[in-house]
């Protein structure tokens, strides 16, 4: 089967891999539709997971079911699935506590096992969502969107005149976006993306967000003026300054991922004062039942969020070097 293979560290390439081998409690997927995310790059450079190669990256994908291990019962061939890529150990004290994401020793397909930038994957059926008649480059949105609605819950977003009535994205990439239209789905009647980017700030425009440039004096002018603000970017002086426009007993988010090494500045005695809540947050994956709903119900928007869908060999230029294209959003490989 064709495939993108990390063969050590720094190296891709497209290659020809044996068809994986059908395990108990496995299902053997066809993939359609992947999506590429800097976690992507990163595993590539080894900044991310355990450095482990040769390793097929890849952890936003769905397909179909072409076959199904014995032992396994309520999976059918030929079902429309996504995938949860997470592996937990499922025993240590975050996994009991339900924090699957934070598990001691947890795996992932893309990261640590094989992931869907190849023709098939082998994956755990108790890792597979059916996604009905969804299309395939839709359901491959679901994972970052899962993650997204986990961050939302570990800041205890609740919208409207006793929680957030609006809210501030830094950044109008696929995550920032996927961010603000998910506080949107979750009622929060005004949301506002910032960026310097001017093209990607247009698209939030058309999907009914307010937008602003970063750095600019009119975004200066509204400091102190959000209930809720949010990171997208992954640079520390944009988290730094969050606070600065959030309002007093208001939510700040980071979710953008920086640099291990970054630091910021913040003092202690304005969170204090000012009673604002700091979270933070990364991948869960059990929200994947409330992404594929409302993916489902903003079909229109979400498909606005992905710019390129590929055949698998013209995926591998992205991953080896940082697109020019500032209309780039997420890059997807696509067997339609």
């Amino acid at each position: 089967m064709e495939s993108i293979c990390y063969t050590e560290k720094g190296v891709a390439v497209t290659t020809a891999l044996p068809l994986p081998e059908l395990r108990p409690g496995h299902a053997l997927v066809r993939v359609r539709a992947a999506g590429l995310c800097h976690t992507d790059i990163d595993v590539l450079h080894g900044r991310y997971g355990e450095g482990r190669f040769p390793l097929v990256p890849c952890h936003e994908y769905a397909g179909v079911v072409e076959a199904v291990a014995g032992d396994v019962s309520g999976l059918v061939v030929g079902a429309r699935v996504v995938v949860d890529p997470n592996l937990p150990c499922g025993e240590c004290r975050a996994c009991r506590k339900g924090l699957t994401n934070l598990c001691r020793d947890l795996k992932a397909y893309g990261v640590t096992e094989n992931g869907g930038f190849a023709e098939y994957s082998l994956v755990r059926t108790d890792h597979l969502y059916e996604i009905g008649d969804l299309d395939f480059y839709l359901a491959a949105l679901a994972e970052p969107l899962a993650c997204v609605l986990n961050g939302l819950g570990s800041a205890g977003l609740q919208a409207g005149p006793a929680g957030s009535e609006n809210a501030l994205v830094f950044g109008a990439g696929p995550i920032g976006l996927l961010l603000a239209l998910s506080l949107k789905a979750k009622g929060v009647p005004s949301v506002t993306v910032a960026d310097i980017n001017e093209g990607r700030l247009a698209l939030a425009e058309k999907l009914g967000l307010e937008t602003a440039v970063s750095g600019s004096a009119a975004l200066s002018g509204l400091r102190r003026a959000f209930d809720f603000v949010a990171d997208a970017t992954g640079i520390a002086r944009v988290v730094e300054g969050m606070i600065d426009f959030v309002t007093d007993g208001g939510t700040v988010l980071v979710f953008g991922v920086c640099a291990p090494d970054q630091r910021i500045s913040i003092s202690p005695f304005e969170l204090f004062r000012r009673q604002i809540h700091f979270s933070g947050s990364h991948s869960l994956n059990r929200n994947i039942p409330e992404a594929l709903d409302i993916l489902r119900r903003d079909k229109g928007a979400m498909a606005a969020l992905v710019s390129h869908r590929l055949p698998l060999g013209e995926v591998l230029p992205f991953i080896t070097k940082k697109s020019a294209d500032p209309a780039t959003m997420k890059v997807q490989f696509s067997a339609d």
